[in-house]
């Protein structure tokens, strides 16, 4: 496998300056990518520029969604192995070293790397920061709990993709979609702790909120039944509450951030998003539906 080819793939709506980034990131890498593909998603202005800067192809899909676009990148590459990453997102030097070493092994199918926090500035990290350093972008515990990863790291072996099928749109949380639907076909995802990624911190909590709006509204659709389902939900909201004092020690042990201060800032964070959490929770158990909360859980995401 060590002449293995491999793609990336690129969902990109009008983050122009992030998705530059993001291909520079790829060009300093130890293991350069054989082909890249961005596919834009509807941007008010096409990033030719970017993307000639970087021998990046350009491609665009107007269905609204991060997996169309991954779906018409597919359609259009190459090669064997399909490397995903968001537009907003830094790639680590070693990450396509890390994947192709990992896809040597032909019994390897799927790879979820570790999404790391892009720290603006490590000496003043933010409330936000520190909060999703440790609770954001969990991949570890996706693959080994819930059998999916996420899609802004990800990577495939094309037959693989083919057999599980393309990634859903907007109506559902695609990346945990797709990867559920791969393992429930009896395929493993390896998690692969050198293949990083590093994505930017949410700046505002009404970004924060406006994600677990759509998350929410997901698994409330996923979990509508009878009395069981509505009994479950009701628990799992009030065990949001008082959540926040059994996390006191995982902050205080945790590898991904430094100092007390990061970890004060880190709790009061999650005090605040869980706090929220629940009260949309208790709102959906009364109202019933999941169009109510905001309007933006199935906005596009790219």
């Amino acid at each position: 496998m060590s002449d293995s080819k491999i793609t990336v793939v690129i969902p990109h709506l009008n983050q122009h300056d992030m998705l530059a980034r993001c291909l520079a990131s790829l060009q300093d890498g130890t293991r350069q990518a054989d082909e890249v593909i961005v596919v834009d998603n509807g941007s008010a202005e096409m990033p030719h520029a970017v993307c000639d800067t970087y021998g990046a192809t350009l491609l665009r899909e107007e269905t609204p969604g991060p997996g169309p676009a991954r779906n018409f990148g597919v359609a259009n590459s190459s090669n064997d192995i399909l490397a995903f990453i968001d537009a907003d997102c830094l790639a680590d030097p070693l990450w396509l070293e890390a994947a192709h070493d990992a896809m040597s092994d032909p019994a390897a199918q799927i790879l979820g790397g570790d999404v790391r926090i892009a720290l603006v500035d490590p000496a003043r990290i933010t409330v936000l920061e520190a909060y999703e350093s440790i609770y954001a972008y969990r991949m570890d515990k996706y693959i080994a709990k819930e059998g999916f990863t996420g899609t802004g790291n990800l990577v495939v072996r094309r037959p693989v993709l083919e057999a599980v099928g393309p990634f859903a749109g907007l109506s559902v949380a695609e990346d945990k979609d797709w990867g559920q639907r791969a393992t429930a076909m009896g395929y493993e995802i390896r998690y692969v702790a050198g293949m990083k990624a590093y994505h930017p911190a949410r700046e505002t909590f009404s970004q924060l909120r406006a994600k677990w709006d759509r998350h929410i509204a997901h698994e409330f659709v996923e979990r509508r039944g009878g009395l069981r389902s509505k009994v479950i939900w009701l628990a799992k909201t009030g065990a949001l509450l008082v959540s926040p004092l059994a996390e006191i020690p995982k902050i205080l042990f945790s590898d991904r951030i430094a100092g007390a201060g990061s970890g004060i800032k880190a709790w009061i964070g999650l005090v605040a998003i869980r706090s929220y959490r629940a009260g949309v929770m208790a709102k959906l158990s009364l109202t019933r539906d999941p169009g109510a909360l905001s309007g933006r859980w199935n906005r596009p995401k790219a």
